[in-house]
């Protein structure tokens, strides 16, 4: 067989193979579920049933998600489309809109998407088809036995990237390679433009599903066969005869007179082709030979071929939500219905603007979509609310697991017992992450770890929000620590986490203002992860923002309305602050919880904003069916991804 050699395939002599952490997924919102939806799925978590399926959207680097889905996929995804990264110029950026204004701004990758591409293109070819290997093997295993993967490239690696799935797929379940022509050329050029992407199909078997689709005639085909017309319709001829010569059979024999040419025998039985005849479907020439009536609207079209030319890429319109490389539905429908059945799985790793999940959606089919980017996941979010009818969906990551496995694999431990190698390790992460604050480390102290222009800083826990019973202990021990000289000027302190509990934000400051300290909560960014990422500049702290809510009651009725809502403007990217004046700029998406379980977030209604219905709503409004406590939580997400939380205690008579 031939084979496809590239650095760092082998390493002395043995195949590099993928990385296999398996780690649980954590749902971090459930999505369009109803109290109904909500009370069902309780009660067959607490029976100890099967609850029903949820289409998932995780946020994740695919190197952790892929075998994280092995353990319930494996063999068990009927159809995966996937659009990775083809381009070496790809940059993760893209052009966001100003709400409320005419201006734009640039939202330039993260460092966790800066190092993806790095350990995609890092090393040119080389490192591109050991990523694309690792990933091809994952995602053989995870396909069912009638399974089809459509892999979507262009010109830069597409010969090189066939040759890996022929070693992964085998050569012998390559099914097409498709062309799909997604623009016309516009300009001349030094050489032949380049309108075409490459679509590689591949099986996982010899018995794929396949569903026969067709194309319309083209108008001129239509003029030239369907050439005439009677009461039934516009028609074409076809022959009654076929190659071969059947001496002797049922197929041999004399029709009105006529006989097969010699080497040819009639298509259909004699008794078939009486009731053609009994049917007005036979049509006899000037030559006196008889032809078959072939009606249009009897015709299916043509078979699709593996030449696409009859579908635009996505400019503008209502289909468009402003991502570079968003593909057009018309494409994922194609694909989805020649390759799976109402009901089937359907996965993309590389979900983008959530084409794939979309299309799944609207044909019946089950998804899980799957992004390393925060705006990926999020654009994909408002897309799948948008879609009519909608059911409801679940958005997962791995959260504390990453994290920990990170922990583990980065920071050596020291000491004999597993406790002190366990604190040990903590004390490595917590300096690593000082040192990414530009903070010093201080010793001797039980919530803080370091101290930063004056600000005592505490660096939140791998596997555990902040909460506001932590706010409490930090708030005391800071004013200690300031009271006894031990920390220069006021009590100050930045409380550094990976999640802050949701009834944190105003409660907490409130709390620490009444020690009199002043709190500042900044969020771990999930970029620190990739420890090499961060030669490539500084990790940013963003602050999380402050949202005012205001409650109003009317018997039952609760009325909720964002009356302000702030974000450090050092946050900003510089071009944005100019076109922003106001604070409702900000939000691109909120969501409220009425009915909060001190569990995952249950998305019950939310506004948001798109390229076709700019504006969002600032009140939302819900009547209780009975009195009680209720704790409502409020998620924002702003316009650069951030999400920020508020909980309101209510009580309903």
């Amino acid at each position: 067989m031939t084979e496809l050699i590239w650095e760092g395939k082998y390493v002395d002599g043995k195949r590099q193979s993928p990385v296999r952490v398996a780690l649980p997924f954590q749902t971090i919102e459930t999505v369009n579920e109803s109290a109904a939806d909500r009370r069902r799925t309780l009660d067959l978590f607490a029976a100890g049933r099967p609850t029903e399926w949820r289409n998932r959207l995780i946020w994740g680097d695919k190197k952790y998600v892929l075998p994280s889905l092995l353990h319930e996929f494996a063999g068990k995804v009927d159809l995966i489309y996937i659009d990775p990264p083809f381009d070496t110029g790809a940059d993760f950026s893209f052009v966001s809109d100003i709400p409320e204004s005419d201006e734009i701004f640039i939202k330039e990758p993260s460092i966790l998407e800066q190092k993806a591409y790095r350990d995609t293109w890092g090393r040119g070819l080389d490192s591109y088809l050991e990523w694309f290997y690792s990933t091809a093997v994952l995602l053989h295993e995870l396909l069912a036995e009638n399974g089809s993967i459509y892999v979507h490239l262009d010109w830069h690696v597409s010969f090189y990237a066939k040759l890996v799935l022929d070693e992964v797929f085998g050569s012998g379940n390559f099914q097409s390679e498709i062309v799909w022509k997604r623009k016309d050329s516009n300009k001349a050029g030094t050489t032949l433009a380049t309108v075409t992407d490459t679509i590689l199909f591949y099986s996982k078997s010899e018995t794929p599903t396949w569903n026969a689709q067709y194309v319309p005639y083209s108008q001129d085909r239509l003029d030239k066969a369907y050439n005439l017309q009677d009461e039934k319709g516009r028609y074409a001829l076809a022959d009654l005869m076929a190659p071969g010569d059947r001496a002797g059979t049922k197929a041999d024999y004399s029709w009105n007179g006529v006989r097969p040419r010699s080497g040819r025998h009639w298509s259909y039985t004699l008794e078939r082709m009486k009731q053609l005849e009994s049917e007005g479907r036979i049509f006899w020439n000037s030559a006196g030979i008889p032809k078959l009536k072939i009606y249009l609207h009897e015709s299916k079209g043509v078979p699709l071929s593996n030449l696409w030319t009859d579908i635009a890429m996505v400019k503008g319109g209502t289909e468009s939500v402003g991502y570079p490389t968003q593909k057009p539905e018309a494409l994922l429908e194609r694909i989805l219905d020649c390759s799976s059945n109402t009901g089937d799985l359907v996965l993309d790793c590389f979900a983008g603007s959530g084409t794939t999940a979309a299309v799944a959606e609207k044909l019946g089919r089950r998804w899980i979509a799957c992004d390393l980017g925060r705006f990926a996941i999020h654009t994909t979010r408002k897309r799948m609310l948008s879609t009519l009818g909608v059911k409801p969906f679940a958005v997962q990551n791995l959260g504390k697991y990453e994290r920990q496995a990170w922990q583990t694999a980065e920071f050596q431990s020291g000491g004999e017992g597993a406790i002190e190698q366990q604190r040990s390790r903590e004390a490595a992460y917590r300096k690593f992450i000082l040192d990414l604050y530009h903070a010093t480390p201080i010793n001797g102290h039980t919530w803080m770890y370091g101290i930063k222009s004056g600000r005592m800083v505490h660096v939140g826990a791998v596997d555990a929000p902040v909460t506001l019973a932590d706010v409490k202990a930090i708030a005391r021990e800071a004013w200690k620590m300031a009271s006894s000289g031990k920390a220069a000027g006021k009590a100050a302190a930045d409380i550094l986490g990976w999640e802050f509990a949701f009834e944190l934000n105003e409660t907490a400051r409130q709390v620490a203002a009444e020690s009199r300290v002043d709190v500042a909560f900044k969020k771990i960014p999930r970029e620190v992860l990739e420890k090499k990422a961060v030669d490539q500049g500084d990790i940013k702290f963003f602050e999380l923002g402050a949202l005012s809510v205001e409650p109003k009651q009317k018997g039952r009725e609760l009325t909720l309305k964002l009356t302000d809502f702030v974000i450090p403007i050092d946050d900003v990217p510089e071009e944005a602050r100019k076109a922003i004046k106001r604070w409702s700029q900000m939000i691109d998406y909120w969501a409220v919880d009425w009915d909060f379980r001190d569990d995952t977030f249950h998305n019950q209604w939310q506004s948001y904003r798109t390229r076709q219905e700019p504006d969002i709503e600032l009140s939302a409004k819900r009547e209780y069916q009975a009195p009680g406590s209720y704790k409502v939580v409020v998620k924002v997400i702003d316009i650069l991804g951030n999400d920020t939380t508020k909980t309101l205690d209510i009580q309903v008579k």
